[in-house]
């Protein structure tokens, strides 16, 4: 599993999930959908027609931003990060 954290690249993004979407990013470029397809990553998303590598990165992403709103998690820090 490809990770690139912010301060390794250098991101723009500099938000609390900006690895994670930075990393599934990459992973649903680099599919065999959109490149052999030539569709975009939200069709290849909505089909499933992506590794579970992007499924899991997807999940992670959906659970980072959860944590951002979360009230007991904001006090806390957000997990992993």
């Amino acid at each position: 599993m490809v990770t690139f954290a912010p301060d390794e690249i250098g991101l723009v993004d500099q938000t609390s999930c900006a690895g994670v979407r930075a990393d599934l990013k990459t992973c649903l470029l680099n599919s065999d959908c959109c490149k052999k397809d030539k569709k975009t990553p939200r069709e290849c998303l909505k089909e499933g027609r992506v590794p579970d590598e992007c499924l899991q990165l997807r999940q992670s992403f959906f659970e980072c931003k959860r944590s951002i709103l979360d009230n007991r998690r904001r006090f806390r820090g957000l997990k992993g990060y």
